[in-house]
């Protein structure tokens, strides 16, 4: 690898026929504490340091007046901010990355304005620290040649051609502004260093859709070239943009696609800055700090926001198998702009755990090429955090296989028997299970009863022993229904020393992760590397041998340990940390071969998504309400990962000797992060036990926990700290889920229309711990605002139904008749409904009127419809929808229902289900792909759902879990396109 090299100055551009001026610091004037430092790395070897109140004005003569790009070239040895003001006029913040130490210069631009002749430039930091300057460097800008990119309603991207930098505005206001970028390679480059960029645009299909890559390609004599890419698509608000190293030495160890010194989210109410995690491993927190005090890096993702009206901007990459990526948030000394930076190539020990700097990319190559990185901006920070997930599912789909079957419900020993489970313990829970709460099931009636760590106390002799027991267990679980679950940490290292290496001839001293020829440590083990021989035999014989005992789910921990940057890797092709998490989780996923469902642990939270059905989302959480409220600050900041796993787990619902109002919020916490993994020992008998009686066989709960849906927070401004009030809407039905972490009573006003509801309409309310609707609330109809008082450290589930909804719709068919086709619907509430107008299109876009049937004015008994079309349209796929018109002329749609009228060979959009009739399971055969997510119901005869799955880009054929507890009877099997579009079928369970 050549030497790196780090060129200060800006280089004049072609463009221009001015050259730099330079200006050293300690040739101003220092006021307040200000010193001139020794600098044998600075420009005449010395800097003006003490600039916190300390202050340095600098003179400046320039020929012409006008716009300026300000080099500030600065030594600090961590992030810091500096004021620039010019003339005495307005200050401009300016904020400075850390630099290396405090004689090691960096430099950033800036623009200003500057008078003719002379001017005087002074810098400081009265609210803060400042970094030690050496010294100021100006030139002038060049006439911009701007190249508009234009992009969802009223956006764009102006990229200034002359001057190498862009600016982003959304509804035609500028959000960010005077964007660079740059990368270190062999050469340091910046897009303000080229002297020649060029624009150029092609048509793109990708994962995101058909759009347009657009490319700004820049280019210097004797250097690298890099190119600047961003990608638009019709109809989204949001973009993405990557930057690329092109030609001989183009390997990088980080490349930056977008740093702006000027980002206005044009809100300034309550402003936060939001920290991701790395991680869930050390009880690490997510924090939506004042913008004032944000001074950091976050992980991957990082967000600015208004959490007064939610209007914010999430920005961060959605590519995580090569690089780490940081994203610099800084609004110190700032009033209504923020520093923003996207550094693909960051590692921080305190957050990614590493040890060293990030490895090279791309090495030997011609290319380099960043992580892609999204920028969406707009009305509500969540709605954005939720495209962000979904654009980072589509940018790296699941390796493993899509989960089908229901939400994960169960148990595992580490909650509270932790290290003393052995065979008989593990069985009597199977017992108590089985027996003592058979209400307790996931809508596949089944359980997973999981082994987590010292599952080896059954196995006589570790991963090397006789795994009987085990197998006996496994065989215990299933011959009561249940599903047997096992635990592994399959890149670590406990032991520690030299030794042979189970199912390997290798040794693990050889297999360990080493920065600067030692090992690393993490959590108390070594780190192995996951390229390594050793590493791979060991884990091929284990899971070969859980498989083998019938074990139908995996626990996997730290897996945080193989995504560690190293000295070096076995394999000579991988030379970054997540290049080598991405090698070890196939491999272990290969091993898996689709018979488990995986559960993932400690890990990291962006690229587990491709390797895992479910993961917990924070770190260990037992009992008590501290831990719930833990557990909730990931679930409030972190719940959009909804969108890159199958499901979230809030970790073990121990309930112990707690308060019933403990037990009630860490149940609670369960339901809103998505599954219910309880953790008591209910191998024996205590508090726990009639608890668990009562919370998990409450019907209420366990319907609603059967969804697997995240709930979204309602505030965004908690710190470090979890929201209160979390929101699920479906359909006519709200729920709230509202938390007391305090330790006294609490009275909570909820305001409607921002939980996402109407502010207008009237809501019957239910609490569903208590399955009462006068139980610890005030109200039983609320309009507008409901009020409830939570006790100390407890928690209750409220269900809000509309009453105001002129219609509940409970059933919609369409099906062929001997004359046509026969339209039947069921209402279960009407208001002030006039009439159903039938409505049939052959394109499932253009609809018309084909006739009308009388609704029931006022009625709260449920109600029966039907229309006959007698004359469908032949040859075609014939689309029904109801128009229902209100007296006063309001009217609402319902979802779209598809009749095919095509020739009998015409098998596209039409399914077919077999076997039919079936007992224990169903499959659908589609008759086309069907892109996005598909929504399968089935339905009886009543219009009752009685069972929903979701499923993303389904294959030909999808198999349906969770038939067998269904009674006996006929079915209309529902399939709902991504486009609204259902067809339906019978299905006759037996």
């Amino acid at each position: 690898m050549k030497k790196i090299f780090f060129v200060l100055g800006l280089l004049m551009l072609a463009q221009g026929n001015a050259f730099a001026q330079t200006f050293e610091a300690e040739s101003g004037v220092l006021s307040n504490g200000a010193d001139i430092q020794g600098c044998g790395s600075c420009s005449g070897g010395s800097q003006v340091g003490n600039l916190g109140n300390g202050a340095v004005v600098i003179p400046v003569n320039v020929a012409a007046a006008g716009n300026y790009n300000i080099m500030v070239t600065y030594s600090t040895g961590d992030p810091r901010t500096i004021n620039v003001t010019p003339n005495g006029g307005t200050a401009i913040a300016v904020s400075c990355p850390a630099s290396g130490g405090w004689s090691t210069p960096a430099s950033i631009s800036v623009s200003i304005v500057l008078n003719a002749g002379g001017n005087s430039i002074r810098l400081d930091n009265p609210n803060n620290y400042g970094p030690n300057i050496d010294k100021i460097t100006f030139s002038p800008i060049n006439t911009p040649n701007i190249r508009s990119i234009a992009f969802g309603t009223n956006n764009r991207i102006d990229y200034d051609l002359a001057n190498g930098h862009y600016s982003v505005y959304f509804n035609n206001v500028k959000v960010i502004g005077e964007a660079t970028s740059s990368a270190n390679s062999d050469q340091v480059h910046e897009s303000t260093g080229f002297t020649s960029r060029t624009y150029s645009s092609s048509p793109v299909t990708d994962a995101f859709g058909s759009g347009t890559k657009h490319v700004i390609t820049m280019t210097k004599s004797g250097a690298i070239g890099m190119q600047q890419v961003f990608y638009t698509y019709p109809g989204k608000e949001h973009f993405f943009t990557e930057l690329v190293l092109t030609g001989n030495g183009s390997n990088s160890y980080k490349m930056t696609p977008l740093v702006s010194n000027y980002v206005d989210i044009q809100s300034n109410t309550d402003r936060r800055a939001l920290f991701v995690p790395f991680d869930n491993d050390a009880w690490v927190r997510y924090d939506a700090k004042e913008v004032r005090y944000a001074n950091f890096f976050s992980s991957e993702a990082g967000a600015i926001y208004d959490n007064a009206n939610r209007k914010g901007l999430v920005i961060g990459s959605v590519e995580h198998s090569v690089w780490k990526t940081g994203v610099n948030l800084v609004g110190e000394g700032r009033s209504t702009t923020n520093y923003v930076a996207v550094v693909a190539g960051w590692t921080q020990e305190s957050v990614t755990r590493d040890k060293r700097g990030h490895g090279w990319v791309s090495v030997g190559q011609t290319a380099c090429r960043s992580p892609r990185i999204l920028v969406s901006y707009g009305a509500d920070w969540r709605v954005h955090f939720d495209i962000y997930g979904q654009a980072n599912a589509l940018a790296e789909p699941r390796y493993i296989f899509n989960w089908t079957a229901g939400t994960p419900f169960g148990w595992n020993s580490w909650g509270a028997i932790q290290s003393a489970i052995n065979l008989p313990k593990a069985k009597s829970v199977v017992d108590f299970f089985s027996t003592g709460v058979p209400a307790f099931r996931n809508s596949d009636n089944t359980l997973y009863i999981d082994l987590d760590s010292y599952w080896d106390n059954m196995s006589g002799g570790g991963l090397n022993g006789n795994f009987s027991e085990l197998t006996e267990f496994a065989n215990y679980c299933k011959s009561k229904g249940f599903k047997p679950g096992i635990y592994w940490a399959p890149f670590v290292d406990w032991g520690k020393y030299a030794r042979q290496m189970e199912g390997s001839t290798h040794n693990y001293q050889d297999a360990w992760t080493k920065v600067n020829g030692n090992p690393v440590e993490l959590d108390g083990a070594y780190a192995l590397d996951p390229t390594h021989p050793g590493t791979k035999a060991r884990l091929q014989m284990v899971i070969g041998k859980f498989i083998a005992c019938g074990f139908e789910m995996i626990k996997i921990d730290f897996l945080g340990h193989a995504s560690l940057e190293a000295d070096s890797y076995y394999d000579n092709t991988i030379h970054t940390g997540m290049e080598a998490y991405r090698k070890g989780m196939e491999y272990l996923t290969d091993q898996l071969d689709g018979k488990m469902l995986v559960y993932a642990a400690i890990s990291p939270n962006l690229a587990t998504g491709r390797y895992a059905h479910m993961r917990r989302i924070a770190c260990d959480a037992y009992k008590d309400i501290n831990e719930t409220a833990y557990t909730l600050n990931s679930t409030t900041y972190g719940w959009w990962q909804k969108h890159i796993y199958n499901y979230l787990d809030a970790d073990h619902l121990v309930f112990g000797t707690q308060t019933d109002g403990e037990n009630r919020a860490r149940f609670a916490s369960g339901i809103v992060t998505g599954t219910l993994i309880t953790g008591d020992d209910f191998s024996t008998t205590g508090a726990w036990t009639t608890k668990a009686q009562t919370l998990l066989q409450n019907d209420d709960l366990l319907s609603l926990a059967a969804s697997g849906t995240v709930f979204t927070p309602l505030e965004g401004n908690t710190g470090n700290q979890a929201n209160e009030v979390f929101v699920k809407n479906a359909g006519n039905k709200s729920y709230l889920a509202i938390f007391n972490y305090g330790g006294s009573a609490k009275t909570f006003n909820i305001d409607l229309q921002r939980a996402g509801m109407s502010g207008s309409d009237n809501y019957s309310t239910r609490e569903l711990f208590s399955g009462a609707q006068n139980a610890r609330q005030t109200a039983t109809q609320v309009q507008g605002t409901f009020s409830i008082t939570i006790p100390a450290a407890d928690a209750a589930i409220v269900e809000l139904g509309n009453t105001t909804l002129p219609v509940t719709l409970i059933g919609f068919t369409a099906e062929k008749s001997n004359t046509g086709t026969l339209l039947q619907w069921k209402t279960s509430d009407e208001t002030n409904n006039k009439e159903f107008v039938i409505e049939r299109s052959t394109d499932g876009k253009a609809f018309k009127a084909i006739g009308k049937v009388a609704g029931a004015g006022d009625s709260s008994k449920e109600q029966s419809y039907a229309y006959h079309d007698l004359a469908p349209v032949m040859g075609a796929i014939n689309y029904y929808r109801l128009k229902q018109v209100d007296f006063d002329g309001h009217s609402e749609r319902s979802a779209i229902r598809m009749v095919n009228y095509r020739s009998a060979d015409d098998a596209k959009s039409r399914i077919n289900i077999y076997p039919n009739p079936g007992a224990d399971e169903l499959n659908i055969k589609l008759g086309e792909s069907l892109e996005g997510k598909v929504m399968v119901r089935l339905v009886d005869m009543n219009g009752k759902c009685m069972l929903s799955r979701s499923y993303i880009n389904p294959a030909e054929v999808i198999s349906v879990p969770g038939i067998r507890p269904l009674r006996a009877g006929m079915y209309v099997v529902e399939v709902e396109s991504a486009d609204g579009v259902v067809q339906n079928t019978r299905f006759n369970k037996n």
